[in-house]
């Protein structure tokens, strides 16, 4: 079984691509609405309940995880790995950022929460696979509670997308990373907004790309597909986007956080 988490409903695009490429495939999924954002956590607090949330989808089955959240991704990785040294653990910083090296050019935009670009995590990563681009990273703190509102088409949005992204429309960006999970919801402003000549990578699709690469076997169709879908805290609003974004009704079970995550 395929466990992935997210600090609320964005590492839902994650499950849409996972469903898009592999439908009749196990899998847990854990939103922890209930303490979203993280990005405006300090770096251990995000610890702390990444490996919270990694417990849960573990005692529900998981045998891999992907940390569906850039925050998680940028803070955690290390811990997690430690804590649970039998599970695999893939993020989504280091395929956003391969994606974004394998398509050159000389300007990466970043957009993220404030924990993940103020990590530097992304600009080390593409750095490593890209050593001459220049990335330009930009916090963008709103985008979260505004996709978890469900204002994916608001003015408001439209009004911080223009605020948020024009000094990286003028840099003149190559690429833009959507460095946080939640980012897709608003992928198509963001596009228009940034105009054609610019890539928009969406991590979602290049993280599921890279774990049915590493564990193809944990993908393979099932008869009778275990799908779970689990939020820290319940209500109407996340599963009226939950059931929008994939396409299907979803009714989100309440997930109970075990205190003091047992380590496997």
């Amino acid at each position: 079984m395929i466990g992935l988490f997210d600090s609320g409903v964005g590492g839902l695009t994650v499950v849409r691509a996972l469903l898009e490429k592999a439908p009749q495939a196990d899998f847990v999924y854990l939103g922890d609405t209930a303490r979203t954002p993280y990005g405006n956590k300090s770096p251990e607090t995000v610890e702390r309940y990444a490996l919270e949330d990694a417990e849960y989808v573990i005692r529900h089955g998981a045998e891999l995880v992907i940390v569906a959240c850039n925050t998680a991704s940028a803070l955690a990785l290390p811990k997690l790995q430690e804590s649970f040294p039998n599970i695999p653990f893939i993020g989504v910083v280091k395929p956003a950022a391969q994606a974004a090296a394998a398509l050159g050019g000389d300007k990466v935009g970043v957009i993220g929460t404030k924990a993940t670009v103020n990590s530097g995590i992304y600009e080390k990563v593409v750095r490593k696979y890209a050593p001459g681009a220049k990335v330009i990273q930009k916090a963008c703190p709103l985008f979260v509670p505004l996709v978890e509102e469900g204002m994916l088409d608001d003015q408001v949005t439209k009004i911080m997308i223009r605020r948020y992204l024009t000094p990286l429309r003028q840099a003149n960006v190559s690429s833009l990373i959507l460095g946080c999970t939640h980012y897709p919801f608003l992928k198509s402003s963001i596009q228009r907004f940034m105009g054609k000549k610019v890539k928009v990578i969406d991590s979602a699709n290049v993280v599921i790309q890279q774990a049915m690469e590493e564990y193809p076997a944990l993908f393979l169709p099932k008869q009778d597909p275990k799908q779970l879908i689990a939020f820290t805290d319940t209500s109407s609003n996340s599963d009226k986007l939950a059931s929008s974004w994939l396409g299907r009704p979803v009714k989100g079970i309440k997930a109970e956080l075990a205190p003091e995550p047992v380590r496997v």
